[in-house]
């Protein structure tokens, strides 16, 4: 899918709704706050994480291939922007996951329902370490401070999950707001929650936005990743 397919799933003007200039300063002044929030607390995160970044790079080149992984996947706007990741897999992991569903019929059911295996043969050792912890996310603080994602909001998807499992509703609200590093889902047992709860939890961060929902989220998100909760 293009950048100008995904662009036309972006939000348009809802007819009869009105709104008051109060209302748009107020929801300026409050989006203004949420970036300033994701500038200071990425930088800050970056930096306190470092140290454990640097050795984390190190691990994961010792098999020769490249430390960060980029994937395309669908922002703001629906606009595509390259998510940063650690490489959790080894690197011939398309052509180990189009042997494995070609193969396994459960497996291939598995991935079409969910987008995951509970045993998926190409994640490396470390790389099962960092998903377990979110190690593997820590990247995506770069994203935050380019503008493209935010610390808190709908976690990032590719075009095909979006086309796949969101209807034109989940999909229209998915597209008004930057994808974030945690959000409600992230929070609510992930993998332990059906594609479509997590859909559901997408809207209802969008339609429920505000501050003080992002703040109990990243309270709910340390926890959270502590407890490995949902964690693959």
């Amino acid at each position: 899918m293009s950048d100008a397919t995904l662009s036309s799933q972006a939000p348009s003007p809802r007819r009869g709704f009105t709104i008051t200039a109060s209302s748009r300063d107020r929801s300026s002044i409050e989006a203004t706050c949420k970036r300033l929030i994701d500038i200071i607390g990425a930088g800050s995160i970056l930096l306190a994480v470092a140290p454990v970044m640097l050795w984390i790079c190190w691990q994961v080149r010792r098999d020769g291939g490249p430390a960060l992984f980029r994937h395309p996947r669908v922002g703001l706007g629906g606009r595509l922007f390259p998510c940063f990741k650690f490489r959790s897999m080894v690197t011939d992991a398309d052509a180990r996951l189009a042997r494995l569903l070609a193969t396994d019929p459960v497996a291939a059911a598995e991935w079409a329902t969910r987008r995951k295996l509970p045993a998926d043969p190409r994640i490396t050792r470390i790389g099962a370490f960092m998903r377990r912890t979110s190690l593997d996310e820590l990247p995506q603080l770069l994203n935050v401070l380019r503008g493209e994602m935010s610390l808190v909001g709908p976690r990032p998807v590719v075009a095909e999950e979006l086309r796949l499992h969101y209807g034109e509703a989940a999909a229209d609200a998915y597209c008004r707001t930057r994808p974030g590093i945690t959000g409600l889902w992230q929070v609510s047992g992930r993998s332990e929650t059906t594609y479509a709860e997590r859909v559901q939890l997408d809207t209802r961060y969008v339609r429920d936005w505000s501050l003080a929902l992002d703040l109990r989220i990243l309270l709910r998100t340390v926890p959270a990743v502590l407890q490995r909760r949902g964690a693959v």
